[in-house]
Parts: structure tokens; C-alpha cells; sequence
């Protein structure tokens, strides 16, 4: 794949600040001519751009180093790489699809590994959010998402309902706070919020109620005007989901009646209007492996990186057309979310819907890979989720630590602010 040449200098120096953090012994080649002031003994790691595939993944300006066989092999796999460069570096958001492909093909060991170092490096490393997810409006959905069985279309048991009440909702809150909860997120079956004034004001009325309580406020409502998304953040909206599903490519076979770049129109409204953007996918849903690549490029590119990543794992539900699907195995989630918090270290990974197959000890391998937030609750929206008492029991046998509301939208500022909430942690 071609790609463009750096200037010289600014290459070099972006390979003295890798070489400080790799420990990978390459020499600039002797023959390469140096800018003045420049040290040609300095050593540098192969990172970057990527041609394809596992064995390519070193950057552009490859010609011009010379790579001893024991420099390659101290750095074997693009997450190891790509991992030391996250724990050094600002966050990127112009990641090729090549390069995460690499990243996601490495070896689970490393990607476990790595994903745990940038974990540690980005956030507080013992410290997990506790979400609470209520439909506040179920069933009757008009459109086909292959997936789910709040759609009309689709004979799976649920019947379409109104919009709950505010008491309903409010004390659904209050118990989800007390339960460790500092999330409280509020999803709503139908296509958009055009033309819904009434139940749109009611909804504004919850969010307020519920950060009044001192929780952070999520809605998934589907897409949505601008106005309302203004509306929503000076209600006091902490976050807003809006997941993409799958790859722009595999999309059409899940869904026809939401473009997905509807879904990316809607992402944009959310972020403009100041609110922090929560968006991830689902994976067994018959999904090559390049399409969950394809997810997490999509993601990672954005002008920001989600504040919220969530990872769900198909629970097929029978009436739907994915009624069939084989359950997805712990190793696919591992090697998910581990590439997901190596491309978006600052981000939180989500170990979402499917968490019930799962058992504890797998879980701490998700946990260990970088996943940093649970749904709790006996449902997510009109799927069983794990036992409160159950994941309290867990969170002691792993000495995991409630992560405390955070009302300050999008991610840090900066590595080193991050740092030092790390240094005071431990």
C-alpha cells in the first residue's frame, strides 16, 4: 500500500521519541543521510503505517533502517508495538484498517498482555463503571435490525408498550444507584425522536431527575435532530449510544431501514452538541473477522474516540433472524476488546450484552484485556443480564473497585493527567 513520505527530519525525530519506549535495537542504515544535529546511532523501533497483514506492520519510512533479526524479534507482534506506542504517545485517530487488522491478528498472549499495559497506563487499573440500562419504551419498533426482538416485524413475545412513567423510572434510578450503579442509561424502541414531542419532553424531565441524584445519564433513542440533542445536554445528558453494529460492509445484511451513515449523522449531532459520544457493535452476527476490523477502524477514526465503547456479544433470541447464530466464544471477546483499548486506550471498553454466557473466570480475562464497564441489572433492554449479588461476589473475589460518577464530558486532556490519577490510586 502506498503512502506518503514524511520530510526527513520530522521522521527522524518521531523515531528518537519510539526509540525511548521500544527497546528495539534497529540502527538508522549507515547509508541514510542524517539532518544535521541528528545522532545516526540512535536506535529505533519498526511501528507504524502498515502494507498489510501481520508479517508488514512497520512504518513507511522502513528503508531507511537497518533491522537486526534480534530487534524483531524483542517487538514479534503489532500489539506489542502498537501497545508500548499508546502507553508514550497521544491517542491516534488515523489509523489504517491494515493496521488494526495486524494489531487483531497478533497473538492473543500479546493482546491480552498489551491490552492489560495500556489499561494500567490510561486508567485506574482495579477500577470498573457499573452501568444500569432500563427500556423506558419496549417493543413495537419499526424497523428490522436483524438482531433484535423489540422489532415489530418479528414474532419473539414482546408486546410494544408505552413510554414508562417518571416514578417507574426514577425509582428504577434510585435502586440502580444504590446497587453501586453510576451510570443510569434509558433506551426507547422506535427510530428516532422526530415528532415525538411529548414523550421527548418527558424524557428530558428523567434526565434532569437523574443527574439531580448524582448519576451520570445515557439515552439510546435513536437518531435525533439537532435541537434535541442541545435539549438533552443542557438537560444535564452525560452520554448519548448510538452503536454502528457491525463493518459499513457487512451492515446490509443486519439492517435496511437506518443507513449507516445515518448512524455516523447522529454520532455527529451528539458530539456537536458537547455530549459524550457511547457507540460500539455486536459481534456473531455472521460477521467475518475483517468486519469486526472494519468496526473497530470505523470507531477509531472518528474526530473523537468514543467516551464509551461498548462490546456485545449476540444473544440470539428466537423469532429473530438470527435466531441460529452459535454463541460467541470468550477468546473472540478477549481479542475484541483488548484491540479496542490498544487503538482508543482512553475510551471505556464495555463488556456489554452476551456477559451472561460468560463465567467469572472468563470475565477476568476481559477484565485483564482492557474491558473497564459492565452493564448490572437482571436486563439489558429485553435480555437477562448476570445476578446483582452474582456480580458483587465478583467484584470481590478480583478486588475490582466501583468507578465513581465522572460529570466531566469526553475523555482527559492529556496522558500525564492520566498518569497522575493513576499515581494517586495506587
Amino acid at each position: 500500500m502506498a503512502v506518503a513520505m514524511r520530510p526527513l527530519t520530522a521522521r527522524i525525530t518521531l523515531l528518537r521519541r519510539l526509540a525511548a519506549l521500544s527497546h528495539c535495537p534497529q540502527q538508522i542504515a549507515s547509508t541514510s543521510p542524517i539532518p544535521r544535529g541528528c545522532n545516526s546511532d540512535v536506535a529505533v523501533p519498526c511501528f507504524g503505517k502498515v502494507a498489510s497483514g501481520h508479517g508488514a506492520f512497520v512504518r513507511e519510512y522502513q528503508s531507511e533502517v537497518s533491522v537486526s533479526p534480534n530487534a524483531l524479534a524483542s517487538q514479534e507482534s503489532p500489539a506489542a508495538v502498537a501497545g508500548e506506542y499508546a502507553i508514550r504517545n497521544e491517542p491516534r485517530n488515523d489509523w489504517t484498517r491494515e493496521e488494526i487488522q495486524a494489531i487483531y491478528e497478533s497473538p492473543l498472549m500479546d493482546l491480552l498482555l498489551y491490552g492489560a499495559q495500556v489499561h494500567k497506563h490510561t486508567h485506574k487499573w482495579r477500577e470498573v463503571q457499573q452501568c444500569t440500562l432500563l427500556s423506558i419504551k419496549t417493543g413495537g419498533c419499526s424497523e428490522d435490525c436483524s438482531y433484535c426482538p423489540q422489532s415489530s416485524r418479528y414474532d419473539t413475545g414482546v408486546k410494544a408498550q408505552k413510554l414508562l412513567s417518571e416514578d417507574i423510572v426514577l425509582e428504577a434510578a434510585k435502586k440502580a444507584k444504590e446497587a453501586g450503579s453510576s451510570r443510569f442509561c434509558m433506551g426507547a424502541a422506535w427510530r428516532d425522536t422526530v415528532g415525538r414531542k411529548t414523550n421527548f419532553n418527558q424524557i428530558l424531565e428523567y434526565v434532569k431527575e437523574i443527574r439531580g441524584m448524582g448519576m451520570e445519564v445515557c439515552c439510546t433513542l435513536g437518531m435525533l435532530e439537532q435541537k434535541q440533542a442541545e435539549q438533552l445536554k443542557t438537560a444535564g445528558l452525560t452520554a448519548y449510544n448510538h452503536n454502528l453494529d457491525t463493518s459499513r460492509e457487512y451492515y446490509p445484511n443486519i439492517i435496511t431501514t437506518r443507513s449507516y451513515d445515518e448512524r455516523l449523522k447522529t454520532l455527529e449531532l451528539v458530539r456537536d452538541a458537547g455530549i459524550s459520544v457511547c457507540s460500539g457493535g455486536i459481534i456473531g452476527l455472521g460477521e467475518a473477522e475483517e468486519d469486526r476490523v472494519g468496526l473497530l477502524h470505523t470507531l477509531a477514526t472518528l474526530p473523537e474516540h468514543p467516551e464509551s465503547v461498548p462490546i456485545n456479544a449476540l444473544l440470539a433470541v428466537k423469532g429473530t433472524p438470527l435466531e441460529n447464530q452459535k454463541p460467541v466464544e470468550v477468546w473472540e471477546m478477549v481479542r475484541m476488546i483488548a484491540t479496542a483499548r490498544i487503538v482508543m486506550p482512553r475510551a471505556m471498553v464495555r463488556l456489554s450484552a452476551g456477559r451472561v454466557r460468560f463465567s467469572q473466570p472468563e470475565q477476568a480475562l476481559c477484565f485483564m484485556a482492557g474491558a473497564n464497564s459492565i452493564f448490572t441489572g437482571e436486563k439489558l433492554l429485553t435480555t437477562p443480564n448476570n445476578d446483582k449479588d452474582a456480580d458483587q461476589q465478583m467484584f470481590q473475589t478480583l478486588g475490582l473497585i466501583p468507578k465513581p460518577p465522572n460529570f466531566n464530558q469526553g475523555h482527559p486532556s492529556s496522558v500525564d493527567e492520566r498518569v497522575e490519577e493513576v499515581a494517586v490510586a495506587a
